[in-house]
C-alpha cells in the first residue's frame, strides 16, 4: 500500500511534465517583455514581444518587434510598432547585457508625438536610454530618461507551475492523513 501513492505521484508529474513541455515548443519562438521609461518630465509603461527565432546573422543580432503597445501616464493615447517612423523594418529588439552582464533583450523605437501632432516632438528609445527631443529644432533642449525590461513569464509555464504544486501538496496531504490512519 505504501507503493501505490509514490507511483500516483511519480505519474502525475510524468504526465505533468510531458504537458508543460508540449505546451512550451508550441510557443517557444515568441518571447514577451514589459518595459517601463522614467524621465525627469514623463513616465511612460509597455509590453513588446518577438519571435527569437528570427533574429540576424549581424555581430549584434537583431529581430523585428512583433507586437508593441506603450502608454505614457496621464495620457490616453497607445503607441503601437506601426508609430515607429520606420516601420516596418523598425522598432528592433537586440540582445544586450547592460551592467548586469545577464542577458536581456532591448528595444530601438523611434517615434513621434501622436497626442500632439502639430508640435515636431519626438521619443527614442535605444537599449536603456531614453530621449525626448525636437525633430525640427536642432537646437532644442534634449530631455534624457532610463529604461527598464522585465521579461514577462509565459503563462503555460505559470500555471503548470501552480498545478504541479497543488497536486504535490494534496497527494502529500493524503500520504501524511494515510499514515495517520495506520498508526
Amino acid at each position: 500500500m505504501k507503493l501505490v501513492p509514490k507511483l500516483l505521484l511519480a505519474a502525475a508529474s510524468v504526465t505533468l511534465y510531458f504537458t508543460t513541455v508540449d505546451a512550451k515548443s508550441a510557443f517557444a519562438g515568441i518571447v514577451n517583455y514589459a518595459f517601463t521609461v522614467n524621465s525627469p518630465t514623463t513616465e511612460g509603461n509597455g509590453f513588446f514581444s518577438f519571435d527569437d527565432s528570427t533574429f540576424s546573422d549581424e555581430s549584434i543580432p537583431v529581430a523585428i518587434v512583433k507586437s508593441l503597445s506603450f502608454k505614457f501616464e496621464g495620457d490616453s493615447t497607445v503607441y503601437t510598432e506601426e508609430d515607429d517612423i520606420n516601420y516596418p523594418e523598425f522598432p528592433l529588439v537586440f540582445s544586450t547585457d547592460f551592467l548586469t552582464g545577464q542577458t536581456s533583450f532591448a528595444l530601438d523605437y523611434l517615434f513621434k508625438d501622436k497626442a500632439n501632432p502639430a508640435n515636431s516632438i519626438s521619443y527614442e528609445i535605444i537599449g536603456e536610454d531614453f530621449t525626448i527631443f525636437s525633430s525640427t529644432s536642432p537646437n532644442s533642449e534634449v530631455i534624457s530618461g532610463t529604461v527598464s525590461y522585465q521579461k514577462v513569464p509565459e503563462p503555460m509555464s505559470l500555471a503548470g507551475t501552480l498545478i504541479a504544486c497543488s497536486l504535490g501538496w494534496t497527494i502529500a496531504k493524503k500520504t501524511t492523513s494515510m499514515k495517520k490512519v495506520k498508526v
